[in-house]
């Protein structure tokens, strides 16, 4: 059986538009990203504020929500378990916490996105100026229209010689 040549032309012309389509970055990639953009902006503010119930708001819920923190113990599981880990952080600082974002990367899809950064976190710790940069990344779910976070991976580099963990790195 002989194929017609226009069949090989229009499998040719999809193949191409599919490829080129899917290789170029879509709507809805700069409009997830534009949303974790006001999540982190929500979340800075949040954090500003001290707003413990503002900044869980933008968590998962329940045992979704999986935390590597740069405190112990290994991990947290669940949302309960990570507010009372923000619950003690938070209350360490005598008045509001300052973070900077540094090197932000957005990877966003449709529901689902990750952001790694370098987060300096600044305040004042028991009448002492406190300033330390972190390495952070989020996992994110687009979850009933809402993007939440559902993991953190926070750390920072540790001298393997010593063990000893290296606050004072600045990039």
């Amino acid at each position: 059986m002989k194929i017609p040549s226009w069949v090989f032309i229009v499998i040719a012309v999809l193949a191409l538009s599919w490829g080129w389509v899917h290789t170029m970055p879509s709507a809805h990639a700069s409009v997830a990203e534009s949303e974790i953009r006001q999540w982190l902006d929500q979340w800075q503010k949040a954090f500003h504020e001290k707003n413990l119930d503002a900044i869980m708001s933008l968590y998962a819920s329940g045992n979704e929500l999986v935390v590597f923190d740069i405190v112990p113990p290994l991990q947290y599981i669940g949302a309960d378990a990570y507010r009372k880990d923000y619950k003690e952080f938070l209350a360490q600082y005598d008045g509001p916490v300052d973070v900077e974002f540094r090197d932000t990367h957005i990877v966003a899809g449709d529901d689902i996105a990750i952001v790694y950064s370098l987060e300096k976190l600044s305040g004042t710790i028991r009448g002492q100026k406190s300033e330390i940069w972190t390495r952070v990344t989020s996992g994110f779910r687009k979850i009933d229209g809402k993007w939440l976070d559902v993991h953190d991976h926070v750390s920072v580099p540790v001298d393997l010689e010593t063990g000893k963990a290296e606050l004072e790195l600045k990039p």
